[in-house]
C-alpha cells in the first residue's frame, strides 16, 4: 500500500480513476477553432509547446479542477455519495488547487503527487457561442499514474470502480486499470468505463471491446456518437444492441434526446432530457451524467431512476460555466421529486 494510503474500512459507493487535469475555460467563435487547428467537439491532445501556444491566445479564462473521472466523483459527492479518486498530479501550484478542490467536494483523495516534471496537466477548454466543448489537453503528470498508484484497500471498498476512456492513452495507467478490476472482482465489486470520445474510441476500438467482452468492464457509459464509432456503424440501434450484448449493462446518452439503458434480458429504458433554461457549457455534461446514474445505482434504484438522476445532474451542469457542479445535487433530486 502507497505511503498516506486510506486505511479506513468503511464501504465507498465509488472509486473513480483518471486524468487529473486543472481546465482552463474560455469562450470563443467558431472562427477561432479553424484558425488554430482545433477539432471541435473533441479531446486535443497537445504537447508542452502547444499548450503555451494557445495559452497565449486565449481570452478571459475560469480556471476549474477537471478531469472526467474528477468531474464523476465531485458529482457523486455533490449528491451525497461517498467517493474516492485516483489520478496523478505533480507537487506543484496547479496540483495543490487540484488537490485541494476534489478534496474540498468531499471526495477521498490519496494519490501521492508526483515530485519534479511534468508539471501538473491542463486543458484549455474553447467553448463556442452553441455550448460545444473542444479540449486541448497536455497530460503532464497524469501519464505517471501506476500500479503503484493504486490502494487496493480502497477498490475492495468500493461498489463500483469507474474509469475513463481517455486514461487508456498514458501506457502505465492500463496496467493500474486493470489491477483495480482484478481486486474489484476479487471482492465481489463492478467495475464501469466511459468510452470518452469518438476519437479516443477510434485509437482503441479493439482494446475498448475486449475489455467488455472479456468481462473486464461490467457497465459502460457512451454516448451515441461514441457508440456507433465503437461498432463502426451509422445506426445507433444497430450500436445499442451490440453494446447490449457485450456488455452486462449499457448506458447511452443523446444529449437534449435523453438516453436508453440496455441491459441483457431486460426491456430497455429510454428517459427523456431536462428543460433547461439556457445551454451554457457542454464540459462536463456526460461525467455528471454518469455520477447521477451511479450514485442512483449503488443505492439499489431501479434504471429509470438512475437515468433520471443522471439526465438531473447533466442538465444543470450544461447551464454554468465548468464542469463540476455549483449547487448541491442532492438538494436538486429532493426538489425533483427523486431523493
Amino acid at each position: 500500500m502507497q505511503p498516506g494510503a486510506c486505511n479506513f474500512m468503511d464501504e465507498l459507493d465509488v472509486l473513480c480513476v483518471g486524468n487529473a487535469i486543472v481546465d482552463i475555460i474560455a469562450r470563443c467563435e467558431d472562427d477561432f477553432l479553424v484558425e488554430n487547428a482545433i477539432k471541435k467537439g473533441a479531446m486535443n491532445l497537445i504537447d508542452a509547446e502547444r499548450a503555451e501556444l494557445l495559452y497565449g491566445r486565449m481570452g478571459p479564462a475560469i480556471e476549474a479542477s477537471g478531469g472526467s473521472a474528477g468531474n464523476t466523483a465531485a458529482g457523486i459527492a455533490s449528491f451525497g455519495g461517498r467517493a474516492a479518486f485516483f489520478g496523478k498530479v505533480a507537487r506543484d501550484q496547479l496540483g495543490t488547487i487540484y488537490d485541494h478542490d476534489i478534496r474540498a467536494q468531499g471526495v477521498v483523495f490519496k494519490t501521492q503527487p508526483l515530485d519534479g516534471p511534468p508539471p501538473t496537466a491542463r486543458s484549455m477548454i474553447f467553448v463556442t457561442p452553441d455550448g460545444e466543448r473542444s479540449m486541448n489537453t497536455f497530460l503532464g503528470a497524469c501519464v505517471e499514474l501506476g500500479p503503484e498508484d493504486v490502494d487496493a484497500q480502497i477498490v475492495a471498498a468500493s461498489k463500483v470502480t469507474y474509469f475513463e476512456g481517455y486514461l487508456w492513452d498514458p501506457p502505465r495507467a492500463k496496467e493500474a486499470i486493470r489491477n483495480c478490476a482484478r481486486i474489484a472482482h476479487e471482492n465481489k465489486r463492478e467495475v464501469s468505463m466511459t468510452l470518452s470520445d469518438p476519437f479516443c474510441v477510434d485509437r482503441y476500438r479493439d482494446e475498448f471491446l475486449d475489455l467488455m467482452r472479456s468481462g473486464t468492464v461490467d457497465i459502460v457509459f457512451a454516448n451515441e456518437h461514441e457508440a456507433m464509432s465503437l461498432y463502426q456503424t451509422s445506426s445507433l440501434e444497430a450500436a445499442v444492441d451490440a453494446l447490449e450484448a457485450d456488455c452486462r449493462l449499457a448506458i447511452i446518452t443523446r444529449g437534449e434526446n435523453g438516453s436508453i439503458v440496455a441491459r441483457s434480458g431486460e426491456t430497455r429504458v429510454s428517459v427523456p432530457a431536462i428543460d433547461i433554461t439556457e445551454l451554457v457549457d457542454t464540459t462536463g455534461a456526460g461525467d455528471l451524467y454518469a455520477a447521477g446514474f451511479l450514485h442512483g445505482y449503488t443505492r439499489n434504484r431501479s434504471m429509470e431512476d438512475c437515468a433520471r438522476l443522471g439526465s438531473l445532474a447533466a442538465g444543470l451542469v450544461i447551464q454554468q460555466i465548468g464542469p463540476r457542479p455549483h449547487d448541491s445535487l442532492r438538494q436538486a433530486a429532493i426538489d425533483g421529486g427523486l431523493a
